[in-house]
């Protein structure tokens, strides 16, 4: 299964990539799930949980057919660019109490760091470094 194979991937990078993409779980799937707590965030959390599983989905997707290269943050780019404007917009809505406000630029702060990443990537890639990426 594709799915078994990414994660020996992931296993097999070195320990600061996979401390953050714990980090990153937390980001795109824990706190967008906090959101459902405040009427108020309950749609920014339910938008910015599905496309974080749209993303997740294009990322394992694109790895199932190319393997593990620098094309799969694409999956992301596509989803988390709206998403994070998205949030931009919905943090500095008025009416938003507190909590939900910075728990949104927590994700925004873990989605850019992300977005970041997979832009360079982007654009490595369409530049031709199109080698799979090598375990650690």
């Amino acid at each position: 299964m594709k799915f078994d194979e990414f994660n020996l991937m992931v296993a097999q990078q070195p320990m600061a990539i996979q401390i953050w993409l714990n980090v990153l779980l937390v980001g795109a799937f824990v706190l967008p799930c906090v959101l459902l707590i405040w009427r108020q965030s309950r749609i920014a959390g339910a938008v910015t949980l599905g496309c974080s599983v749209l993303a997740a989905i294009g990322v394992i997707g694109i790895f199932s057919q190319l393997g593990y290269v620098r094309l799969m943050g694409l999956g992301h780019i596509l989803f988390w660019t709206p998403i994070a404007v998205y949030l931009f917009r919905q943090q500095a809505r008025l009416g938003m109490p507190t909590v939900p406000i910075w728990i949104m630029r927590a994700i925004l702060l873990v989605i850019t760091i992300s977005l970041i990443f997979d832009y360079v990537d982007l654009v490595r890639y369409i530049l031709g470094d199109r080698t799979p990426l090598p375990p650690a």
